[in-house]
């Protein structure tokens, strides 16, 4: 059975609000931390800013979309409408209790060396590697094009899924990004609710799912412009 992918151009607060309590088994969610990534990360030009790292530059809007984190209404709504919640930034937002360390397998000091989220329903503290650090991936073979400035390997998703998801859960993702858990969720067979605020990014996540599996497959609905 294919999964149904409904990715949403639209504020991910007004979707949140009208949902009923419990609508999703498993939330994946990457809120913005506030450490302003949509700047730091790249190097300027007039109209956008270019990533400088080992990678081959690539360029990204210049955008105010990580100038802070979400409001704790945000949190409310999201653990009233998911059974179980994977936070990334969990250190950004003082969230303690069970937690997964993504380990990025990254070479240059000056760099974090991966990345926390929490994990709501486990005690414990896991851990999964997989290396993202500009050129360097860990599926040389098959690298993935990047889109967006704190885009995620679409390995991690399946991780993710493969890890903390069950067969027949329904998932949400409240910034969509690079929609690298869109692929993740065709592959492995979940339905999937995802939502992207800025056009731009919403467009290219369009695009790399298209590029992924044929567009018709999918559901994309602009709340700003409708169907497409």
């Amino acid at each position: 059975m294919r999964a149904n992918i409904n990715l949403i151009h639209g504020d991910c607060m007004e979707g949140l609000r009208g949902m009923g309590d419990d609508a999703f088994e498993l939330a994946l969610v990457d809120p913005p931390y506030g450490i302003g990534a949509d700047a730091k990360n790249n190097g300027k030009t007039s109209d956008c800013h270019e990533r400088t790292s080992l990678a081959r530059l690539n360029t990204y809007k210049r955008t105010n979309w990580d100038n802070g984190i979400p409001t704790q209404e945000y949190f409310a709504e999201l653990r009233r409408v998911s059974q179980r919640q994977v936070v990334w930034g969990a250190n950004h937002f003082g969230m303690t209790g069970g937690m997964l360390f993504w380990d990025k397998e990254v070479t240059m000091p000056t760099y974090s060396r991966g990345e926390l989220a929490w994990l709501s329903w486990l005690k414990r503290v896991d851990y999964y590697r997989y290396q993202w650090h500009g050129m360097l991936q860990g599926n040389m073979k098959d690298k993935e094009q990047r889109i967006h400035p704190t885009q995620k390997p679409v390995a991690l998703y399946k991780w993710l899924l493969s890890n903390y998801a069950k067969e027949g859960d329904r998932i949400l993702d409240t910034h969509l990004g690079s929609a690298s858990i869109a692929i993740a969720c065709w592959d492995a067979g979940f339905d999937l609710t995802g939502y992207e605020l800025d056009p731009d990014y919403y467009a290219a996540a369009i695009a790399r799912v298209a590029k992924h599996k044929a567009q018709g497959q999918f559901e994309f609905n602009d709340q700003n412009g409708g169907n497409q």
